[in-house]
């Protein structure tokens, strides 16, 4: 692991690394925010999936969750949205697929499985160096925007004993139902459309309800709302097995940071509520 930079931040530090992954064969980066606590005890960590187009540097520069999580004792994780320069032919034609558009899940189609296996390397290898090198504690959560919620959902419903707590702003909620998802998992998990259920949060719930309240919040005046997110389904399955589920739809949001800044506050303090802090 190389720091690339690292600075004080409200009492604590912020720092940018780079490191070799074994999951997808390239150099990955991540960005990790230490509260002041740290320097006491080993405080919760809460790992963030950012959205299409997005890098590691997003959320630490856009959201505005370092002054709470400072105050709340909270690590803060945020890793990259997907490999970079595996070579592939087309992982660069298009904004939605490919680099930069991961979307949290182990590709099994060729040529997309040799690098694009983004669900191991967050929820086993970056989460192994993290524990390794910072002082975090074995409690842990994940929340997510848009393409990162649909990763943060997936995560948590996958694995529910290893994260603690689970959010999301805009999740792409059923995405074997939509245009970007249907594009994604034809190339990475090929077109037994069956498989593609592993990844997608509305039919991993109606298999059992995750152990713990999942929170969404969603902007009333998202452009991607209708065609590629729907909450609804989400809901539906939510109701089918009894899940502690809050969709709170917000009237002039739209699918911006300026939404995610606008509610992170309430994230933060869900996740720290369930993981002790």
């Amino acid at each position: 692991m190389t720091p690339r930079s690292r600075q004080a931040c409200f009492g604590g530090q912020i720092g940018f690394y780079a490191h070799e992954s074994e999951a997808t064969g390239t150099e990955m980066r991540f960005a990790v925010f230490v509260p002041p606590q740290a320097a006491q005890a080993p405080c919760p960590a809460l790992y963030y999936l950012a959205g299409l187009t997005c890098t590691e540097e997003t959320f630490p520069l856009k959201a505005g969750a370092q002054r709470l999580a400072a105050e709340l004792g909270l690590v803060l994780v945020a890793p990259d949205t997907s490999p970079r320069g595996a070579g592939i032919e087309g992982e660069d034609a298009s904004w939605d697929f490919g680099t930069g558009a991961g979307f949290y899940l182990d590709a099994t189609a060729a040529p997309w499985s040799a690098h694009y296996r983004m669900a191991t390397y967050v929820t086993r290898e970056l989460r192994g160096l993290v524990e390794a090198e910072f002082p975090v504690s074995d409690r842990r959560g994940v929340f997510g925007h848009s393409m990162g919620g649909h990763g943060a959902l997936v995560t948590a419903l996958r694995d529910p004993a290893t994260w603690h707590s689970v959010s999301a702003f805009a999740p792409i909620c059923n995405p074997v139902a939509v245009p970007w998802g249907e594009k994604a998992f034809s190339h990475y998990l090929g077109p037994d459309r069956a498989s593609w259920a592993r990844w997608d949060a509305s039919l991993l719930l109606r298999e059992g309800a995750y152990a713990g309240p999942i929170l969404v919040d969603q902007g009333l005046d998202d452009q991607f709302l209708a065609e590629q997110l729907h909450p609804e389904a989400l809901e539906a399955a939510g109701a089918a097995v009894g899940q502690e589920l809050v969709v709170r739809r917000h009237a002039g949001y739209d699918h911006s940071y300026w939404f995610i800044q606008t509610f992170m506050a309430d994230h933060l303090r869900h996740h720290a509520a369930r993981l002790g802090r």
